[in-house]
């Protein structure tokens, strides 16, 4: 009789023995012409990253004008001051890096990875373009013309490829996040020289940037060289922050759109929620996993991890309804998404598949989740926590929490905040955010017919 105690104590006790999530440590800089440094010390290998995020996404652009931010993650790499068109990627490849850029609605981001020595090359070529990058009407033209291709690879001529950007449109009212990140043909279009500088000043300045080092490095003497590369690039006006208020949601909005590219239909369910970081969108963030999150995909048996969430369990294995299911939420500085898509299997309705969503949404209204379910959560949370191990991931994550959230610190606070929701978390925040007033139902069929775009060549 005494075995079965001993295992409840263990059960009882082995949590609260859980090791915390490691914390990314870091110093907090600001020079004088309003530069954010991050710096964070590692010497497991003898690399660094470097990260800038520039505190502006297509949140800020205005009418008329989309895609100005995505087309600057373009213009950024053809020339500045000091290097040439396609310098900067030949300097970094052949001195053992690499380097990139990503734009969202919140912010547009650079990044470099190189070997230690060669920290003043990824300052120089970072500080060379935010000082002085070349704006010509040739370099304009053609990027405007690779970003449309892009438009077309990545959206017109692909399958669902225009889901996401109809499905924004139903969920926002505000043109802050009503419109697509990657901006319209005709917007890229009427660009003008004149546009395309005035966006450099007014964004790509010292004050609204954040610089985020990661590696081998020794903090002292990296602050010492960022302030001579960055130091004495001139401050501008700060931008007027993007009003990203959005009017109270007056019932479901409904819509279906035909895809000539599809297969297979395809059913989204989406509702508005608070901002990222809310006691709210946290409780939604674990929600999420356990509706549909946790691996696995196409009902095969692919070599994933087994998937266990709720809507997997249900529409893919017990009903053979949809070859794949997922639930997410986004990371925005406003109003946020809970996403739901659904891809049916030929023969099914969406119908059907809406109604057995409906009900696991009801479920988490009525019922608390298991604490089977949130253990299964946390130890994805901090699986995910503890693959922060590259340089790169970390760099990104300092600048971004920086320059979104204005808080370095939720690199460390988001992680124990969702480990520590509870099941009532769960059940208040899909009460008060996951109402039918407030959802999203996008059904994209297979459709007969061009898609707008046509096939682009290189």
């Amino acid at each position: 009789m005494k075995l079965p105690a001993l295992i409840v104590l263990a059960a009882a006790v082995l949590p609260a023995q859980q090791p915390a999530i490691p914390k990314i440590k870091y110093t907090d800089t600001r020079l004088d012409n309003g530069l954010r440094v991050l710096i964070s010390e590692d010497h497991f290998a003898p690399v660094y990253a470097i990260c800038v995020s520039y505190k502006v996404g297509s949140k800020d652009e205005r009418k008329g004008r989309t895609g100005f931010a995505h087309l600057f993650e373009h213009m950024m790499f053809k020339g500045s001051e000091n290097v040439g068109p396609g310098e900067l990627d030949f300097l970094i490849y052949t001195n053992g890096g690499n380097s990139n850029g990503t734009t969202n609605t919140d912010r547009t981001s650079y990044y470099e990875v190189l070997p230690r020595n060669q920290l003043d090359l990824g300052l120089f070529l970072e500080a060379d373009r935010m000082r002085g990058l070349i704006l010509t009407t040739e370099n304009l033209e053609n990027q405007r013309q690779a970003v449309k291709e892009e438009r077309r690879l990545r959206g017109d001529n692909q399958a669902y490829g225009n889901t996401s950007e109809k499905l924004e449109e139903l969920v926002y009212d505000n043109f802050a996040y009503h419109h697509s990140v990657i901006g319209s043909m005709g917007d890229l279009d009427a660009a003008t020289l004149d546009d395309v500088k005035q966006f450099f000043k007014t964004y790509y300045a010292p004050n609204n940037a954040v610089l985020a080092l990661v590696g081998d490095l020794n903090t002292a003497d990296t602050l010492a060289r960022v302030k001579k590369y960055f130091g004495n690039i001139p401050r501008q006006a700060p931008p007027t922050p993007a009003d990203l208020t959005e009017p109270p949601k007056n019932g479901e909005r409904r819509a279906t759109i035909g895809d000539p590219l599809a297969r297979l239909t395809r059913i989204d369910i989406a509702y508005r929620v608070p901002p990222s970081g809310t006691p709210d969108a946290r409780a939604l963030q674990v929600a999420a996993s356990i509706l549909g999150g946790g691996g696995g995909g196409f009902g095969g048996r692919g070599g994933g991890r087994a998937n266990s969430s709720r809507l997997y369990l249900k529409l893919v294995q017990e009903k053979e309804l949809v070859t794949q299911v997922s639930a997410s939420t986004d990371r925005r500085v406003g109003p946020g998404m809970f996403h739901i898509s659904a891809t049916l299997r030929p023969g099914k309705t969406p119908e059907e598949v809406e109604g057995l969503i409906g009900e696991e949404i009801a479920r988490l209204h009525s019922e608390p989740v298991t604490g089977k379910e949130l253990a299964r959560v946390r130890l994805n949370l901090r699986r995910a926590a503890e693959q922060r191990i590259t340089a790169l991931a970390r760099a990104q994550a300092l600048a971004d929490a920086a320059a979104v959230f204005n808080d370095p610190e939720r690199v460390n606070s988001d992680p124990e905040g969702q480990m520590a929701v509870t099941a009532a978390d769960i059940q208040r925040a899909a009460k008060a955010d996951l109402l039918t007033a407030n959802r999203v139902v996008l059904i994209t069929q297979p459709a007969i017919g061009p898609k707008g775009g046509g096939r682009g060549g290189r």
